[in-house]
């Protein structure tokens, strides 16, 4: 690392502006904050330097300019390969902010290397998706020390509801794979419970409307038309790894694990607003009164 730190009214850096960086690179930059990106796709950087952001070159320029670093990447591998630019190209003291869903033992080896060389990192993964990202609401569950956390706040509210120190670092990927787990298993229940109403010939959309006035209601189900079903693998594959290496029997994880996996967003609209839906292969419809429908 080169230069000097700045923890006043520093520059943002934010690396990865896809789905979800995109917008949260607008918001920062509507909230005050001054941001620094790259992407390796010119498209997607230029969709951001319209919405105000300033363009660099490389993952190197962003760690040079900026005292932090914002990724929001989708791999191990990305996000080992982009702290070990910052770790070589960045200034002493600054901070790493992950905000993207990775394992434990990748947090572990970013902190040896970027503390190697007198820099910092935090996870700070988010949950509310794409939507959040959108509107801006976000909420980054965040492991680390606490100077961190609060040094970092400032620009995770530049997209964020709220900011939710948990504990140590690797702690808030713990709170983000305790979220995932919970959204998944609601995921298969309001599915089979929706599939019930469905077969007897009460209307899924219908039931879904009046278990969210019940006691019943979960979040999924409010927000289920948005649910995009993309990252049940990678994220059951992340809870399913950490239970095992907990040495914790989850013998319900395990079975929603392999269930999730069969659905698709295009199921859930069969089910909610179609004639008939396909669940573990075979096709769910109402039955006749004859055969003990309504």
């Amino acid at each position: 690392m080169t230069g000097t730190g700045n923890t006043s009214a520093e520059k943002v850096g934010l690396i990865g502006v896809g789905d979800m960086g995109l917008p949260m690179s607008g918001h920062m930059v509507r909230r005050g904050l001054d941001v620094v990106a790259y992407d390796v796709d010119p498209a997607r950087l230029a969709a951001a330097v319209e919405g105000g952001v300033t363009a660099a070159s490389s993952v190197a320029e962003v760690a040079a300019r900026t005292g932090i670093v914002i990724a929001c990447l989708r791999t191990d591998d990305q996000m080992a390969a982009v702290a070990a630019e910052v770790a070589e190209h960045g200034r002493p003291g600054q901070l790493l902010v992950v905000a993207g869903t990775h394992s434990l033992a990748l947090m572990r080896r970013l902190a040896e290397s970027l503390e190697a060389v007198g820099g910092r990192v935090i996870d700070a993964p988010v949950v509310y998706g794409t939507t959040g990202a959108r509107e801006g609401t976000l909420l980054s569950l965040c492991g680390g020390a606490t100077e961190d956390v609060e040094r970092a706040r400032p620009a995770l509210m530049g997209y964020s509801r709220g900011v939710e120190h948990v504990g140590a670092l690797g702690a808030g990927q713990i709170a983000k794979a305790c979220n995932n787990l919970l959204h998944w298993v609601h995921s298969v229940a309001n599915f089979e419970t929706l599939a019930l109403a469905k077969r007897y010939g009460v209307d899924a959309q219908r039931m879904r409307e009046v278990l969210l006035q019940s006691p019943a209601e979960n979040g999924t189900l409010r927000r289920w038309d948005g649910t995009r079903f993309t990252w049940q693998e990678k994220d059951m594959d992340l809870v399913t790894e950490l239970a095992q290496e907990g040495g914790l029997m989850l013998p319900l994880t395990g079975q929603v694990d392999q269930l999730v996996k069969s659905l698709t967003a295009g199921d859930v609209a069969d089910l909610l607003y179609g004639e008939e839906c396909r669940y573990l292969g075979r096709v769910v419809s109402a039955m006749s009164a004859a055969d003990g429908g309504l």
